[in-house]
């Protein structure tokens, strides 16, 4: 009998085991960062609006608004490129480091043709 009671209390331990293993796998857990990229006037620290901004690698292009701001959601963690340009300024790159589960924030200067 002290045999079966040991047998009951190993398979018990362990199907509880075997249960927190698989609810300790947050799915929750955010594995993506996202990036956001105000661009702003070199002098005036102004935000630029309508200027273009690439993500590399990725490639996606996307335009700032009237706050001189894009984000990028959902991207892989790890280095990227920014390339930032508009008519009548100077074309700007920064690299930034994406950070998993986190949101970043980046500022980008550019300077116009003629400074």
């Amino acid at each position: 009998m002290k045999a079966f009671t040991r047998k009951i209390i190993a398979f018990s331990l362990a199907l509880f085991a075997m249960a927190f293993v698989a609810c300790s796998n947050n799915s929750d857990y955010e594995i993506f960062s996202t990036l956001n990229v105000t661009v702003i006037d070199y002098v005036t620290g102004e935000p630029i609006s309508g200027a273009s901004v690439l993500i590399t690698p990725g490639g996606v292009t996307k335009v700032t608004d009237e706050n001189g701001l894009v984000v990028f959601e959902e991207i892989d963690a790890g280095l990227y490129m920014l390339t930032v340009q508009k008519s009548a300024y100077k074309p700007n790159r920064k690299n930034v480091t994406a950070v998993s589960g986190e949101s970043v924030d980046v500022a980008v200067p550019m300077m116009l043709i003629n400074e």
